[in-house]
């Protein structure tokens, strides 16, 4: 199965008011392509272009390696918080993500709550990004 077109690796999605930008980054420093190991790094940036503000409660995402096999990833928060976004403002965070493959994806949403109606629960779209680690005889 061939890599796919590197043309544009990172994502943005706009759901509910809310932009997710994603940006990808192979971290060739923590990876050992000879034992089948490749770590991506990525920054996420959350921007809300809504009038209320949210907290993010839960994440959820779907990681594919290039094999085609599948995992799920969810839990509370994002790198051990629960951040609040107020309207006109940003949350950005980075994270990494181990693969077996030397390309796969990742996408997700996010749970959140507004903080005028903590019942008021709804998601917000990570687009699908790549990670793809360069040809070894670059």
């Amino acid at each position: 199965m061939g890599r796919p077109a590197p043309s544009t690796t990172g994502s943005v999605t706009l759901t509910h008011g809310f932009r997710v930008a994603a940006s990808p980054q192979y971290l060739n420093d923590q990876s050992a392509p000879d034992a089948g190991k490749y770590v991506f790094g990525y920054r996420i940036r959350i921007t809300n272009e809504s009038e209320r503000a949210a907290r993010l409660l839960w994440r959820r995402w779907r990681i594919v390696d290039a094999d085609g096999h599948e995992r799920v990833v969810e839990g509370e928060g994002v790198v051990g918080v629960q951040p609040e976004i107020p309207p006109g403002e940003s949350y950005s965070y980075t994270s990494y993500c181990p693969l077996s493959t030397a390309w796969g994806t990742m996408e997700g949403v996010y749970t959140m709550a507004r903080l005028d109606e903590p019942d008021e629960r709804f998601e917000i779209e990570i687009g699908r990004f790549f990670l793809i680690a360069p040809d070894r005889d670059e």
